[in-house]
């Protein structure tokens, strides 16, 4: 795979399933166009040809109304366009647009009737994001806007912008026409929503008090449909993280049970709560063990056997079902449906029939057929992309020097070497390397480097105790842990232990300035993307540093020094890349400026490179050309320095 290769990466999402008809989007970068392109495709069961459903320009979210006669999806007409509410029917045709609004509509839910699409949307102020002044007399752009005002710390989010003055807010449209209306007011943020069994109300996560002040808490709120105040369902022990799931007289979602900055490296759990209406809140009770079951959206789906969701287990991400009366089920209590040695990225069931999207070392996603004890493949979306020759990845079982048991992924170039070696660290840090397919680590093999993927302490997947073991110690276990994945691989013939490299993006690259800082000699340069260096500014310049950094390293200024890659810059001496996109606001530009200036004052050889435009997930989502711009300036660094 080579950085032009990402045109490859068909990339299909959550299923839509209805007695024998399936959908799902499939989208790709396009790098004539330098934006995202995709459509809604059909999927035969029988294991029949794969065939385009609609031709828009980009085409996602689509969701199959209960009565099985029309699907319901998000449209955007074209790269700058917001993606507005399309219905269409199941026989085919041409899809008809339910929404106008001036920032676009967000995921459709049917009602139970299928008459009505719930959905959110943010409401921009007028004035603002190219909507007319209050008077109605212009619309000014961007740098003409009057000035906000600020009162809150939960002001921005990176990837999105400015939040408070275009707060998302909930909807419903008639499918048979007519202007959406509004339901809700002010600055709750309104998430997932859910239709309640009788369609009278619609249930969603939502702030602590509405949002009445700054909060990271979110609750479980019921709104009339037919106008009124939010009822209180369930205040959570620690807060609602995901869209929720609704069925007769209970609502299941997913969250923790820390509140505010204890939450961090959390697992998140199943919970279950009455659904009730009359203003006195229900007591969440939660399915799943703290310490064994940690899952990520989509939301979770109630069936007749249970409630299906995602589980992270040791870079794997498994379809599992969890019975509704269950009391902190254990991992090993929960029935597996897909994703051994894979990642489930979505899942959709009607009947006894579950359809997932699952990623592998070889493909980005493909639907896979459950039924019973028995899977089916269903499509080939991976097929171009293997084509080009992938690398197949090497899993990695060590030991720490404490005796702790280390786990990681290797992905190796062709020939015999010895090959230079990249060692990649993760962000989050509470995330993972997996099973999935992983871009990077391809196109890195493709020019001749093996890449080491370690899962250290502070990862998920693993169980709470492993992914807390760096809260207030970052720097320790965690960097013993990718040292020892690293040496462990470094025993190996075909790859060269005097031409080694370390790089890393967001947590990734604080790991690359710390372990340039502390084991420089392990090295021959850095390349740190995104990072964390100064936890101090951190504070106060990301969007989510307010309460992040603290969570993390501790409070007062000495422990969040002590954890910066910065405070230790006058020890690194090899060759060190700070790479940065220009409006990333998790890690804001400011934390690669002080680095680089710090570095070059010391006579380091380091050099800045910045992304015009980008967010912090350039890598991930951010504009093609950038990204296959970015393959060839890693690679450019590595071929000099390698």
């Amino acid at each position: 795979m080579r950085a032009e290769d990402i045109e490859l990466l068909a990339t299909p999402g959550t299923p839509a399933l209805s007695g024998d008809f399936l959908l799902v989007s499939v989208t790709a970068p396009d790098l004539a166009d330098n934006t995202y392109r995709g459509g809604l495709h059909r999927v035969a069961l029988d294991g029949g040809p794969v065939r385009p459903f609609t031709r828009g320009f980009r085409d996602t979210a689509p969701v199959v109304s209960p009565d099985g006669a029309a699907v319901a999806f998000l449209r955007a007409e074209s790269a700058d366009a917001p993606a507005q509410l399309h219905v269409i029917a199941v026989d085919g045709g041409e899809a008809r647009r339910l929404t106008g609004l001036p920032m676009g509509a967000g995921a459709p839910v049917w009602s139970p009737d299928s008459r009505r699409i719930a959905f959110t949307a943010r409401v921009p102020e007028a004035g603002r994001y190219g909507t007319a002044t209050p008077d109605g007399a212009e619309h000014p752009a961007p740098a003409d806007e009057a000035p906000r005002r600020i009162t809150r710390l939960d002001y921005r989010l990176d990837d999105v912008g400015f939040l408070l003055d275009r707060a998302p807010q909930l909807f419903v449209v008639d499918v048979d026409g007519g202007e959406p209306v509004r339901l809700t007011e002010g600055l709750a943020d309104p998430s997932g929503p859910a239709w309640a069994p009788s369609g009278e109300h619609l249930v969603v996560s939502a702030k602590r008090d509405w949002g009445a002040a700054d909060t990271l808490r979110r609750d479980i709120y019921a709104v009339p449909v037919e106008g009124g105040a939010p009822v209180l369902v369930a205040r959570a022990a620690g807060t609602v993280e995901y869209p929720l799931a609704v069925a007769e007289d209970m609502v299941v979602y997913l969250g923790d049970d820390f509140p505010g900055t204890e939450a961090v490296a959390r697992n998140t759990g199943v919970w279950a709560v009455p659904l009730r209406l009359d203003g006195v809140p229900g007591e969440p009770r939660r399915l799943t063990d703290p310490e064994t079951v940690d899952c990520e959206g989509p939301a979770p789906l109630v069936t007749g056997d249970g409630v299906l969701v995602c589980v992270r287990n040791r870079g794997a991400v498994e379809l599992r079902r969890v019975p509704v009366a269950a009391d902190g089920a254990t991992l090993s209590e929960l029935a597996l449906l897909a994703g051994e040695q894979a990642v489930v990225r979505g899942f959709a069931a009607d009947g006894d029939r579950v359809v997932c999207t699952v990623s592998t070392w070889d493909t980005a996603g493909e639907l896979v057929l459950v039924t019973g004890d028995e899977t089916c493949t269903l499509t080939d979306f991976g097929a171009p992309l293997r084509a080009t020759g992938l690398r197949p990845v090497v899993e990695i079982k060590a030991s720490a020097p404490d005796g702790y048991a280390t786990h990681g992924w290797l992905v190796l170039p062709e020939g015999e070497g010895p090959h230079p070696v990249l060692l990649a660290v993760h962000g989050g840090p509470f995330m993972y390397y997996g099973w999935g397919l992983y871009d990077e680590a391809q196109v890195y093999a493709d020019a001749g480097y093996a890449v080491v993927l370690p899962n250290p302490r502070g990862s998920a997947g693993y169980g709470e105790r492993h992914g807390r073991a760096i809260v207030g110690a970052m720097g320790t276990v965690d960097a013993v842990d990718v040292l020892a994945v690293l040496d462990a691989v470094l025993d190996r013939p075909d790859l060269d232990a005097d031409r080694v490299g370390v790089m890393g993006g967001s947590y990734g690259g604080w790991m690359t300035g710390w372990l340039a800082a502390h084991h420089g000699e392990r090295f021959t340069a850095a390349w740190s993307e995104r990072a964390v260096n100064s936890w101090e500014s951190f504070v106060g310049s990301s969007d989510i540093g307010w309460w992040f950094a603290e969570a993390y390293c501790g409070q007062g200024a000495a422990a969040l020094a002590a954890q910066s890659p910065l405070t230790h810059a006058d020890a690194i001496t090899i060759p060190f890349a700070v790479v940065h996109s220009e409006q990333d606001w998790r890690c804001p530009v400011e934390q690669a400026q002080r680095m680089f200036v710090a570095l070059r004052r010391n006579g380091v050889d380091a050099e800045l490179i910045l992304f015009p435009g980008e967010g912090h997930e350039l890598t991930r989502s951010g504009s093609p050309r950038h990204r296959a711009q970015r393959f060839a300036t890693v690679l450019d660094w590595w071929a000099r320095h390698l």
